[in-house]
């Protein structure tokens, strides 16, 4: 009971603590019937169509009815997409698939209609830890970038990025990360576990990053955005750089931001921190007390790995971020689940840590949400240093087929659903056992998440404008009621 009270305190506290923008006329959004989409523990439903529901005019609902508001008035933050990265672990697991089976991939993440719409992306500058080894584009002690290339990625990842571009329609927002900067750019002459950037080659470093740009762009990758450093409190066995609040600041402040406006960049959206949701609030901070460094910021990136399970998970931190820096975007970009296991691809747990995070991170103001490597194998890599994950889809490699794990149709719940552009809108429960957000997109069609974590299966009212339709929520079950 502590952790569904606690669970329906975050909720309500993001929900309420998002800046709402000007009303909109309500007459414009006159409930009449919905089509609801459920995937649920212990049944067939994936992402299944479950049927149209009804509007009937409703008046004032008793407190032993378990409703659902949804209130189209009242709008928040913009969505700007939905989608995953496009790591050399998948790009390489993909080039291993027969065709069919990589024409079903790109069906089934990036077509809107027989797939769950993916629109947004993310990739990695030089090697990571799913990588089958170390590389980068520089050679060493090049501190002029002379010998850049991305020779690298023509092989794999460049091809593979293109292929999902076309099969998301030509448009796929990319964002790019490193890891690392090049190991004799760094105090402890790795590329792996953690060290820093030299200050003598900081220049150079941030030059790197236009390169990087400008070279993808050169062969038909158009880049959206950029963050400084994946991760940059955590020294890890994989690659790693590590920053302190004030060391970002002045990376930022001194070098990058002014490299990209000078090189024609500024238009690319910059994401500090990309980390945890543990000290988002203390990193936003200390960037945005200094104009000169916060003016180039565009938002704040955050992953999930502080706080796994249950709902301590610090939704409460974004909230504070979105309410203090509201012209700063907040941006999920990264997480994935670890300790890959092929007993448990089929294991519900997967996908409703997907569906927890998802909702209560759009309803902290949330506009973008990356999830981690789009594919992987059978075993959870490829990866070179053996730290094997989930991931939405894995690809078993022997027999050329796909395995669809829970996360991918949670995502979809949102991701099919709530198009770019979508305005979240105001939506509540009065029962902490049904959780909820919900959006209304450009073509003014709304679409509400009614997510249930729990082993009870309730009959509940979803209401609108004075208006109320009749619905059930399996257990551990999510919806999407399209209307």
């Amino acid at each position: 009971m502590t952790k569904l009270v606690s669970a329906l305190f975050v909720l309500l506290l993001c929900t309420m603590g998002s800046q709402a923008q000007p009303k909109i006329k309500a007459k414009a959004y006159q409930a009449v019937k919905a089509t609801v989409y459920t995937t649920a523990r212990d049944t067939s439903l994936r992402l299944s169509p479950t049927g149209e529901v009804q509007f009937k005019n409703f008046g004032q609902p008793l407190e032993t009815q378990v409703c659902v508001f949804v209130d189209p008035s009242v709008t928040f933050q913009t969505m700007v997409g939905i989608g995953g990265a496009l790591t050399d672990a998948s790009a390489e697991t993909y080039a291993k698939l027969p065709e069919a089976a990589q024409k079903e991939f790109m069906t089934a993440y990036y077509d809107g209609e027989k797939g769950i719409g993916y629109n947004f992306s993310r990739t990695n500058i030089a090697s990571c830890d799913f990588s089958s080894d170390t590389y980068a584009y520089v050679e060493s002690n090049d501190a002029d970038l002379k010998t850049f290339n991305v020779a690298h990625d023509e092989k794999f990842k460049i091809p593979f990025i293109k292929s999902a571009t076309a099969a998301a329609g030509g448009k796929l927002p990319l964002f790019v990360s490193p890891w690392s900067p090049p190991a004799w750019m760094k105090d402890n002459n790795n590329v792996l576990r953690g060290g820093k950037l030299l200050e003598k080659y900081k220049q150079s470093w941030a030059n790197h990053y236009v390169k990087f740009i400008k070279t993808y762009e050169a062969k038909g990758i158009p880049v959206w955005g950029l963050s400084v450093q994946n991760e940059p409190m955590a020294t890890q066995s994989w690659e790693s750089c590590i920053y302190t609040a004030e060391e970002e600041r002045d990376f930022v402040k001194k070098y990058l931001g002014p490299t990209l406006v000078k090189s024609g960049l500024k238009d690319k959206k910059l994401i500090v921190w990309d980390h945890n949701r543990d000290l988002i609030y203390q990193r936003a901070t200390v960037m945005m007390n200094d104009p000169e460094a916060a003016k180039y910021v565009w938002g704040f990136g955050f992953h999930w790995y502080e706080t796994w399970t249950g709902s301590d998970m610090q939704f409460g931190n974004l909230k504070m971020v979105h309410e203090a820096f509201p012209d700063k975007k907040l941006i999920f970009t990264e997480g994935c689940v670890e300790k890959f296991g092929l007993d448990r691809v089929y294991d519900w747990k997967l996908g409703e840590k997907y569906g927890y995070s998802m909702l209560n991170d759009f309803n902290c103001g949330t506009v973008a949400w990356t999830d981690w490597n789009v594919l992987l194998d059978e075993t959870g890599g490829p990866n070179h240093v053996g730290n094997f994950c989930f991931a939405p889809i894995h690809a078993d490699t022997k027999t050329g087929k796909l395995i669809y794990t829970n996360s991918y149709y949670y995502i979809g719940h949102f991701s099919k659903f709530i198009q770019a552009g979508a305005k979240r809108i105001a939506s509540s429960s009065n029962r902490d056992k049904l959780q909820t957000t919900a959006y209304i997109n450009p073509d003014g069609k709304i679409a509400a998440v009614i997510l249930n974590t729990t082993d009870e299966k309730f009959a509940f009212k979803l209401c609108i404008a004075g208006k109320a339709a009749d619905l059930v929520s399996r257990p551990h079950s999510i919806m999407t009621v399209v209307l």
